[in-house]
């Protein structure tokens, strides 16, 4: 039986980048109510993109009834607010406010500036190929050979 090498072990290789990560990120964010789970709710919010709580928590792999906690605890923090969905009023929509939007920027720069730092053993080109890598596989539920196909269908 051949066991692969710890470098070619990709569940290692993520778990250490993801506790790498985590060190890295952790202190930057700490305004956010929840940490990674707060940031990541927050920075989707201000994308706008999901027509509900249950969308949003969806997307993110969270818990409905653990989102509503968070969310709540986002209201309180005054970073959003639920409003009635436009297209659908029964449904209530988490949107960013003025604060919740200025601090996902400022949040989303200091992390960016860690992430660089985290994979600064990596050139610019490799970092760009490695988050192009990275979020088409996990866009495609972690199908490498689809994000492979696509990323050279993009280039």
């Amino acid at each position: 039986m051949d066991v692969p090498r710890t470098d070619q072990d990709l569940g290692w290789a993520l778990g250490s980048l993801l506790r790498a990560y985590r060190g890295h990120v952790a202190p930057l964010i700490d305004e956010v109510p929840h940490g990674a789970r707060g940031y990541q709710t927050l920075l989707e919010v201000a994308r706008g993109q999901h027509p509900s709580q249950l969308a949003l928590a969806s997307h993110l792999g969270i818990d409905r009834t653990v989102m509503t906690y968070l969310v709540d605890d986002l209201v309180e923090a005054g970073l959003v607010e639920r409003q009635p969905n436009p297209t659908d009023r029964r449904q209530r929509q988490v949107v960013a406010t003025r604060r919740g939007l200025q601090l996902a920027a400022k949040m989303c720069a200091r992390v960016t500036e860690a992430e660089d730092a985290l994979l600064g053993g990596l050139s610019d080109r490799e970092r760009q190929l490695f988050r192009r890598l990275v979020a088409k596989a996990a866009a495609t539920g972690g199908d490498l050979d689809e994000a492979c196909e696509s990323l050279a269908a993009d280039d």
